[in-house]
């Protein structure tokens, strides 16, 4: 009788010890899997208030970017009903870079999306003014340049010095900011040699982020848009994101043609419906 009872008792023991075992194993699963889903984007439109120097002959930069970013919002919510949407800005008002990707880590999002216009200085052109004594007097406009067009997607990483056009741009926002040096600690957006400081502040999520930059390349070229490709570049906005992060330039709004579609109802569907997918397709590739 009493070697049954021990028995029973190691039989119990053993049981509970190996329910014990496969109880914390899946509990471990179950937290990974939570942190593997997308509950939780924050949608950054690029500029906004004084910080809105960027723009085509008709339109602003920080106009065009808030108009896509609630338009892709809504879109999130009524396709994605099980994600939340958070805006840096829903207005016309200037949000720190320091702020903007603060809000996401505040709020532990699982993705964070940038979006903006990519730009060209415009051309100095030479013009006939008026005449006198026959001879001309010439004057001079700014005007758009018709070059480049396309998108690209960035994700915070080692940029060459030579490829910082467009980090050195979006980072000028930062000299807006009272204070810049310590919220970025030491960073100067004026100074090229900075950016090596900067990078090695780069996301830690860059594969992920990478993932999302190709999918939503691979969005834009479905519809016919000129592939820039995915770059990595050191960005302020991007590079202490405690997530995936990217900023998407949705086209050249110096470009005339480009400026006209991006503006477009049926332009800024067709993006909405780019990102729209890209988003989709990289939630169900990392929960599956």
């Amino acid at each position: 009788m009493k070697i049954t009872t021990r028995f029973i008792s190691c039989f119990i023991i053993s049981v509970s010890l190996t329910f014990s075992f496969i109880s914390s194993s899946q509990a471990e699963n179950i937290i990974k899997s939570e942190k593997s889903k997308v509950k939780l984007i924050v949608l950054d439109p690029g500029h906004g208030g004084e910080d809105g120097a960027t723009r085509g002959a008709f339109s602003k930069e920080k106009d065009v970017a808030l108009e896509v970013a609630l338009k892709l919002g809504k879109a999130i919510e009524e396709k994605l009903p099980d994600v939340k949407v958070i805006f840096t800005r829903k207005t016309d008002v200037f949000v720190k870079l320091y702020d903007r990707i603060g809000i996401a880590n505040a709020e532990k999002a699982d993705l964070f999306i940038s979006i903006h216009c990519n730009s060209m200085p415009l051309i100095k052109q030479k013009y006939v003014v008026r005449y006198s004594n026959g001879k001309p007097i010439y004057g001079y406009r700014n005007i758009p340049n018709p070059g480049p067009t396309g998108t690209e997607t960035l994700v915070s990483g080692f940029g060459r010095l030579g490829q910082q056009d467009a980090a050195i741009r979006e980072n000028a926002s930062v000299l807006l900011e009272k204070n810049y040096k310590e919220n970025y600690e030491g960073f100067d957006p004026n100074d090229p040699e900075s950016y090596i400081i900067f990078s090695l502040m780069k996301n830690a999520f860059r594969e992920q982020s990478i993932k999302l930059a190709s999918l939503m390349q691979e969005e834009y070229v479905k519809s016919g848009r000129v592939n820039r490709g995915v770059k990595e570049q050191s960005l302020a906005v991007l590079a202490k994101a405690g997530m995936p992060a990217v900023l998407t330039e949705i086209g050249f709004i110096s470009n005339p043609e480009e400026e006209q579609y991006i503006n477009s109802e049926s332009g800024q569907a067709e993006i909405v419906k780019n990102i729209l997918n890209a988003i989709i397709a990289y939630k169900k590739q990392i929960e599956s």
